[in-house]
């Protein structure tokens, strides 16, 4: 396995884009990340947020940066919009409107770090991560196998750090970047030499139009990618099929994931469910593309800790184990947790997605009881009833905790305790994070209150 003779630049080189002009439009954390890195790499910014002018002050104060809103793009290399403004559907942004008149590229701040990781001189590769569900922990898990493995890696752009603000990777490193559909439809030379698409259920309709219109963006995954190249498709499914067939026409070395067992808890013990032995194979296919061994593959699957409010293991006591799924907001989310456990208890509830939890019903007989919480409980409590599920209304989650504790106490075999909310979190918290960490911090004070040497020696 190559390692790099020196290691890379800590920082891009300050005149990288001297005499390049860039529009920003968004001063979020991706939209504030690239003004940073552009500023810092000798670029010309000119920036503005529309829906909070306050943003800008949090940037760094510097003689090529103008804060203001733009009416000409004459003269610029490109318009950088966050990823939450359109420049299409369900309506362009008049700034993106006027670069589309003016023919000024419209790019994503993953575009952005290939092309100043190539005007570097680097060929550190690049692989790329989407889908509707699973990115995260794909992204984090092949990340994780690589450094493991002594490959330079950092993951980043919809997940964690924005691409943008990655460090210098040098030859041998590998930027792993899980990519959203809105990411996706701004790139224009970014060439990964592996991509994945896992699975693709209805999201984000507004912005795509239909179905179609919303594989046809996840579908630019794959751009650029040449002869050699190793594109994934995480299922065999309807919209699977004809890609498959158009990259195999390519050159790409293609493959369709059709894993449908859970991997044992010594292979994978932070990684339950037959959703992650899908995410683990396509790491395991990715890594083996970048030179991996299949001895090191699998160590770092072994390692994995997992990522935080997703099936992550909080604590345990009388071998009752709290498990921290807050990422699902909703029912496709939720389906996966479920279908990991034959038997649990279920913590559910908070402001439902469109068709509420209706689609979970092959794995509900895998809930001995839920714990209803949030404005939709009623709603979710509909669905329970129909399918002959028992089931309480707790109302708030630490209500639900104490009484699933409770509960989990009093039965006979141990069960766990799981988080999965199929919902919003906004009705009791200000997102999936507070609502993921308020559970844990309980789940911790119930099994120490009642077994503290246990669950400290965890």
């Amino acid at each position: 396995m190559a390692h790099p003779t020196s290691p890379p630049p800590s920082s891009w080189p300050k005149t990288l884009l001297s005499g390049q002009r860039y529009a920003v439009c968004g001063l979020g954390r991706n939209g504030a990340a690239v003004v940073e890195a552009l500023l810092a790499m000798g670029a010309e910014v000119h920036a503005w947020d529309d829906h909070n002018p306050t943003l800008s002050k949090a940037l760094t104060v510097h003689p090529s940066l103008t804060l203001a809103p733009l009416d000409d793009l004459t003269g610029f290399t490109a318009l950088i919009l966050s990823p939450g403004i359109a420049h299409h559907l369900p309506q362009p942004h008049p700034t993106a409107r006027l670069a589309q008149k003016q023919h000024i590229p419209i790019l994503s701040d993953a575009e952005l770090l290939w092309q100043v990781t190539r005007k570097a001189g680097s060929k550190a590769r690049f692989v790329s991560i989407t889908g509707t569900n699973g990115k995260s922990t794909t992204t984090a898990l092949l990340t994780h196998i690589l450094t493991e493995a002594g490959i330079p890696a950092y993951c980043g752009g919809n997940f964690g750090t924005a691409s943008l603000a990655l460090p210098p990777l040098g030859d041998d490193g590998v930027y792993v970047i899980e990519m959203s559909s809105y990411m996706l439809e701004r790139l224009e030379h970014y060439h990964a030499c592996a991509a994945v698409l896992l699975n693709l259920t209805p999201d984000h309709l507004d912005r795509h139009g239909s179905m179609e219109g919303y594989l046809t963006a996840k579908a630019h995954v794959f751009d650029n990618m040449t002869k050699g190249d190793l594109a994934l498709l995480g299922e065999a499914a309807s919209w699977s099929k004809p890609l498959q067939t158009r990259l195999t026409s390519q050159g790409l070395d293609v493959h369709t994931l059709t894993i449908t067992d859970a991997l044992s808890p010594e292979d994978a013990p932070f990684l339950p469910g037959p959703h992650n032995a899908q995410n683990i194979e396509a790491c395991r296919l990715i890594a083996r593309h970048l030179g991996l061994s299949d001895t090191s593959i699998a160590r770092g699957i072994r390692s994995f800790p997992g990522l935080d409010h997703r099936l992550q293991h909080i604590a345990e006591a009388k071998g009752i184990a709290f498990i921290n799924d807050s990422k699902a907001t909703n029912a496709e989310a939720s389906f996966h947790a479920l279908r990991a456990f034959p038997h649990l208890l279920w913590i559910a509830g908070g402001i439902t997605k469109e068709g509420g939890i209706t689609n979970l019903a092959p794995v509900l007989g895998h809930v001995s009881r839920a714990f209803l919480i949030g404005q939709d409980a009623p709603l979710l409590a509909e669905t329970l009833k129909a399918h002959n599920i028992a089931f309480e209304i707790s109302t708030t989650l630490e209500q639900a905790t104490r009484a699933a504790w409770a509960y989990a106490q009093a039965s006979t075999t141990p069960l766990p305790i799981i988080l999965s909310p199929a919902c919003a979190s906004f009705d009791q918290f200000r997102n999936f994070e507070e609502r993921g960490t308020a559970f844990a911090t309980l789940a911790r004070t119930l099994c120490h209150a009642d077994c503290p040497a246990e669950e400290e020696a965890r």
